[in-house]
């Protein structure tokens, strides 16, 4: 299991303990400070299947075909790079992996410019991508069962929303998805 933007930790070792000591949980966050955090965290939670790694999303530092399962809680609409963060997420994942991924994701109606306009007031939404860029860019990148629900609205037209597919069992022949996000991205 790997969490993107994995912060202090805490889904992390959550999923450490699901995945059982015979299982590895995998944390990614750029900073050294929310690194420290995280391996202070799960040594307090007993926990010793975790492995935080240094890095950005866009550059998973793992081995392809390393992990079953993708989550990550608001940090891939940050990216200003969204289709080679969701190759770099093709790419670890084991044929059949799955990915569970809350995010903020635009309504399709959107142009980049509102989604902008819409971020200069709320923060991290202004990188969002609309419903059918999120669909298009999985399905680009290797994805099957794609499915992007909307939870709850953030600001009007943008909406917090979970991200769910399946790695395709065959190796694909992964490209980078075309995606035309947002000209900028905010912060949560």
């Amino acid at each position: 299991m790997l969490d993107l933007g994995s912060g202090g930790g805490i889904d992390v070792i959550l999923s450490a303990k699901r995945v059982g000591p015979t299982g590895t949980a995998y944390g990614v966050d750029m900073t050294d400070e929310m690194l420290a955090l995280a391996q202070q965290n799960a040594r307090e939670a007993g926990v010793t299947n975790v492995h935080f790694l240094k890095g950005v999303i866009e550059q998973i530092p793992l081995p392809a075909d390393t992990v079953d399962v993708v989550i990550s809680n608001c940090v891939i609409n940050l990216s200003t790079d969204k289709a080679t963060v969701l190759t770099e997420i093709a790419r670890v994942l084991k044929p059949g992996g799955r990915i569970g991924i809350s995010d903020v994701v635009a309504e399709d109606h959107l142009s980049p410019d509102e989604r902008a306009a819409r971020g200069s007031y709320v923060g991290c939404i202004a990188g969002a991508l609309s419903k059918g860029e999120y669909e298009a860019g999985l399905e680009g990148a290797g994805f099957e069962q794609i499915s992007v629900e909307f939870t709850h609205q953030v600001a009007d037209g943008m909406h917090g929303a979970i991200v769910k597919a399946v790695m395709t069992s065959e190796p694909a022949q992964k490209g980078l998805p075309v995606i035309q996000p947002a000209a900028s991205a905010g912060c949560c």
